[in-house]
């Protein structure tokens, strides 16, 4: 039998001329890019999969083991007949997308990043601010129950961490149904990367241009990895957007996405130039 880590992924594909791929947060889709995908089809070749168990591919089995190099693995895979690609990714996606350049610094042509989850350069630089506002969830017993991962009470942890109090319960029945359905694969993704090493200066080779974006609201852990990285990716431009948070690319996505195209953009035409 495959494994399920072997599963082709699907992918949202429009457009062509030089690819773009699109890597989703943990618990959603290819379907948060919907906007983008339309703004950047005229122009590019858009590819947005889904990532393993989530989205339109097969479930993750709850009982079969997950790290989230599997998922960096598989979209390796689906990129290595494009060529130099730009990777954009949002939290989970930031993550992979960054994980994907380190390996492979000479598919990329640009990458573009929304909060990653690279939490490895907090503590391999032992940044005493970042780790202390991860530790306001990673303290909680509930949070690294194998028992409970991936259960209500763990998403609304998980939820609350990123937007803030009370954000998992607001939200619309179906929407909190969504999210559980790939509940367990999501604490799969999160104990793995929450056990990452890897720091900073693991990124120094991607040295194509780097959009760093966060949110003014975002956590204070996900402002620090923004800030590590910029000091030691060669080509990082920062950015924040202003009152958005770690949800920014949905919540605040014409400014979001505005930036985004304008650094694929401007590293297509150098592409071109050269």
């Amino acid at each position: 039998m495959t494994s399920p880590a072997r599963t082709p992924l699907h992918v949202v594909s429009r457009g062509s001329n030089e690819p773009v791929v699109l890597l989703h947060s943990g618990g959603m889709s290819s379907r948060q890019f919907k906007r983008l995908i339309d703004a950047l089809a005229p122009t590019h070749h858009v590819l947005a999969p889904d990532f393993l168990g989530s989205g339109d591919n097969p479930p993750w089995p709850d009982d079969e083991p997950f790290h989230f190099t599997m998922d960096v693995d598989a979209v390796a895979r689906l990129t290595a007949p494009l060529g130099p690609v730009h990777l954009v990714g949002h939290s989970y996606g930031g993550l992979v997308a960054l994980s994907l350049a380190r390996q492979h610094p000479e598919r990329v042509r640009s990458i573009a990043l929304y909060d990653p989850v690279a939490f490895g350069v907090l503590r391999a630089s032992a940044d005493a601010e970042g780790l202390a506002d991860l530790n306001r969830v990673g303290s909680d017993p509930l949070f690294t129950d194998p028992a409970l991962g991936g259960r209500a009470a763990w998403f609304e942890a998980f939820v609350d961490y990123w937007n803030g109090p009370g954000t998992f319960r607001a939200l619309p029945e179906a929407t909190r149904a969504a999210f559980l359905r790939v509940g367990r694969k999501v604490f799969y993704e999160v104990r793995s990367l929450m056990d990452d090493a890897t720091g900073a200066q693991a990124y120094r080779d991607i040295t194509a241009p780097a959009l760093l974006l966060t949110g003014s609201l975002s956590p204070v852990a996900a402002r620090r990895v923004q800030a590590l990285l910029s000091s030691a990716l060669p080509q990082a431009t920062a950015v924040t957007i202003e009152g958005a948070g770690h949800m920014g690319p949905i919540t605040h996505a014409e400014e979001v996405n505005r930036v985004i195209i304008g650094a694929i953009t401007r590293a297509t035409s150098k592409t071109r130039r050269a």
